[in-house]
């Protein structure tokens, strides 16, 4: 279906959100700060160096480049599909379209339950980073309490907490806050990266420091089954996240262009950002087992704490600036943590509108227009689950990473596919269309779906994880990894199927049925049924005159019944004067 611009405008924020609250900037610095650089560089160079089986070594930058490809392709698939439908469901709404109601059900489940368990590890970190930046100050006793377990559980939650409820105070309350977040983050990022690099060409670092070379960024050479793939599983982790920019499509202005544009203009900064970064600690730290080098174990959970003390001094102004770096990790962890929140409440939102869920979580505040039931929903299941692995084992945070690039790769890959089918029948109407609606969606939804079976099969193994004592990290004998990954996505399927005995009225395609981007002649039975256009949004296809009067330009329509490309006016059948018609637009 198509419809036309002013339309798709009018009705952004049907669902009750505040429409026009955000622009192309406040867009994008909601989709960069969801993916928390500063905390996914930390939590994840260390094990994107080591790869696999074999080390990827100094070519780890080429890794984190490899990594962007899909994120581009799929960020591609995302801004296509929001011009034909900007609905804050994203791939929920997007997958129901174009292949059904069970498949867009996994869909949205598959973004629930990422977020979810993602927020178990944010809020650790900014609970333990809470203590160390405190301790900052002349505080040993209380950058003490960072290895103390209950103390940074509680802090976690009251991380949760206070996100959950910026989050339910407005759209334009998270937007200005993840402003002030993210700004401090970045720059901190970028002045770690040229102290390390200055130091490194003047020669000042360390014995084992390397000067950065343009072969770095070319992963090829390393072996695809031992390296590329396992580090891959860890890389997209980093840019996961801009997918937010697009959540928040129906308050945002211009909500059939601004959230594309938002998501891809995110991955090609965070790719700016991740290469600088990568590229300076690679070079200042060294890929050695041993010290401060990238591939000592001891280093991977948090690669920045590790090098800090070498590359900053431990005089006065080191210390402030160890401060400031520490500083950084805890607030993109704290903004990723809102940010995660965001994009979960509202595709519950949609979910509930559509009744795919309980309809209360369809609830909008009256005078914040936010999602209620939605939003705190979100935060108390995160903070449940978050009670829930840090009682079975802290290590078991660990595994988290890995399992949820499983997720990522499962509702990223199915958006690709979605976009292909949704637009298959107009795919090849101009070459545009073919690259930006078929190559690039499929290609990165093939990727994906790569990523994903190799993922399961390696992250399967007992020993594919260990903890600080050489442990391996299980349940039932299989990978923790898997387990989480895996049983995460199976548990939609059994919520699904109950959902469905209770109110089946949405998976029998009543109020959310399958459609295309194609434009429809009239005459065109209407009646009660809504047959085209959005149900919850009213949105109406845009009806064609049998004299192709008001076609829009380069645009091909097709017969209602058939569903064949109609080329000629002539061909059309005749109208029928008996069948109501919806009127043209």
């Amino acid at each position: 279906m198509t419809s036309t611009s002013s339309s798709a405008t009018d009705e952004a924020g049907n669902k009750g959100l505040k429409g026009g609250a955000l622009g192309l900037v406040s867009s994008v610095v909601v989709g960069v700060a969801s993916t928390a650089p500063a905390y996914s560089l930390a939590a994840s160079l260390g094990f994107i160096v080591v790869g696999g089986t074999l080390a990827a070594g100094v070519r780890a930058p080429g890794i984190v480049l490899l990594a962007f490809i899909p994120m581009y392709l799929i960020a591609v698939a995302y801004q296509e599909l929001n011009k034909a439908e900007p609905d804050c469901g994203t791939t929920f709404t997007w997958a129901a379209r174009a292949f059904g109601p069970i498949t867009g059900w996994m869909g949205g489940w598959g973004i629930v339950i990422a977020d979810i368990i993602v927020m178990s590890n944010l809020a650790q970190i900014a609970g333990s980073y809470t203590f160390t930046f405190i301790g900052g100050f002349g505080l040993p006793g209380v950058a003490a309490l960072a290895n103390e377990p209950f103390a940074v559980t509680i802090a976690g939650l009251v991380w949760i907490a206070l996100m959950t409820w910026i989050c339910y105070r407005g759209i334009e309350v998270s937007a200005r806050v993840q402003y002030v977040l993210l700004a401090f983050e970045v720059v901190i990022l970028i002045f770690f990266a040229v102290f390390a690099l200055v130091k490194v060409y003047s020669g000042h670092a360390e014995p084992y420091s390397l000067i950065p070379q343009w072969s770095w960024f070319n992963p090829f050479p390393l072996d695809f089954g031992q390296t590329v793939a396992p580090a891959l599983l860890t890389a997209i982790f980093i840019y996961w996240g801009w997918d937010t920019a697009v959540s928040v499509n129906e308050e945002t202005k211009n909500p059939e262009k601004t959230p594309g544009r938002a998501a891809v203009i995110s991955t090609l900064l965070l790719l700016a950002t991740y290469a600088i970064v990568t590229v300076a600690t690679v070079a200042f730290a060294g890929v050695g087992t041993k010290g401060i080098g990238l591939a000592n174990p001891a280093n991977s959970g948090d690669v920045f704490s590790a090098i800090g003390p070498t590359l900053f001094g431990s005089g006065p102004v080191g210390a402030i600036l160890m401060t400031l770096l520490g500083f950084s990790i805890l607030t993109s962890a704290s903004a990723s943590t809102q940010t995660t929140i965001l994009p979960t409440a509202r595709t519950t939102l949609s979910m509930a509108v559509y009744k795919a869920i309980p309809e209360k979580f369809a609830r909008i505040h009256p005078k914040f227009l936010t999602p209620t039931w939605s939003t705190i929903g979100m935060g108390l299941v995160s903070a449940l689950f978050y009670l829930a692995f840090t009682a079975i084992s802290v290590s078991l945070l660990t595994a988290l990473i890995g399992s949820i690039g499983l997720m990522i790769a499962f509702y990223y890959g199915l958006t690709g596919f979605a976009c292909v089918w949704y637009y298959h029948r107009t795919l090849f109407t101009s070459f545009r269309h073919a690259i930006m609606r078929g190559l690039f969606p499929l290609l990165g939804g093939l990727m994906l779906v790569a990523i994903f079976i190799y993922g399961v099969i390696r992250f399967s193994e007992p020993d594919w994880l260990t903890d600080a004592n050489g442990k391996n990290v299980t349940i039932f004998g299989i990978g923790a990894e898997a387990v989480v990954g895996v049983g995460g996505i199976l548990i939609g399927v059994v919520l699904m199927i109950v959902w469905r005995l209770i109110r089946p009225d949405y998976f029998k395609g009543l109020t959310l049925p399958r459609q295309s981007d194609d434009i429809i002649l009239e005459p065109v039975a209407v009646g009660d049924e809504l047959p085209f256009g959005t149900a919850a949004a009213r949105i109406p296809a845009t009806v064609i005159a049998p004299d192709f009067s008001n076609l829009p330009e380069g645009q091909t329509p097709v017969n209602a019944d058939t569903l064949e490309v109609v080329d000629e006016p002539s061909d059309l059948p005749p109208a029928d004067p008996d069948l109501p018609r919806k009127g043209s637009e």
